[in-house]
């Protein structure tokens, strides 16, 4: 009998720590992570490829939004790591095309994040009580939004050979990727609090 409910409290205590309630948040954050630490090696491809056309602004976003990919998927592994799962290394799969073809695939993954990947997994994640996830989840969403309007407003400039009219300056929160393109930031992010003056800056 003993013996038993050794064995009941041990399945109990594995499945408040990661075993059990959340396995479809630990396989949504697997899948994030991949899909992040994707984006983030195509986007520095495609800057590459925007510098070889001579669309620097264009470059420097990508650049920008590179890095903030890169802090999205940390975020999501720094959860499943809490979780006790591991985290295999990623091989990131992609073409790189003109940098107008590169865009419209940029903005079509972001609006896949936004309109249907992200929005599930925050639900779920909420559903299983996985704060931290849920945390990491809504910072990207909300990044990537920011993203989208990046992208389709780069598409719109070049498409009208207006590109070298776009912004040379962007920055990023190193905490939650949250990016920016404006000239002077706010004091804070508005998605984590994190003060302005520890941005990463993007110009060049």
């Amino acid at each position: 009998m003993k013996r038993i409910t050794l064995s009941i409290l041990a399945v109990c205590l594995l499945a408040g720590f990661g075993m059990g309630g959340n396995e479809k948040t630990i396989t949504n954050l697997k899948a994030a992570y991949k899909g992040e630490s994707t984006a983030s090696a195509k986007y520095a491809a495609y800057a590459e490829q925007a510098r070889k056309e001579g669309l620097v602004p264009i470059a420097i976003m990508f650049t920008a939004t590179s890095k903030s990919e890169a802090i999205h998927a940390s975020n999501h592994k720094g959860v499943l790591e809490r979780l006790g799962q591991k985290v295999d290394a990623v091989k990131p799969e992609f073409v790189v095309k003109t940098t107008k073809e590169n865009l419209e695939d940029a903005a079509k993954g972001e609006s896949y994040e936004i309109n249907t990947m992200y929005p599930g997994f925050l639900a779920t994640a909420k559903d299983e009580d996985v704060t931290d996830g849920a945390k990491s989840i809504r910072w990207a969403l909300n990044t990537e939004k920011n993203h989208l309007i990046f992208y389709n407003k780069a598409l719109e400039a070049l498409k009208a050979g207006k590109a070298g009219t776009l912004t040379k300056l962007y920055w990023v929160c190193p905490k939650c990727g949250n990016t920016f393109d404006v000239a002077k930031p706010g004091k804070e992010c508005p998605l984590c609090g994190t003060a302005s003056s520890k941005y990463i800056r993007f110009d060049k």
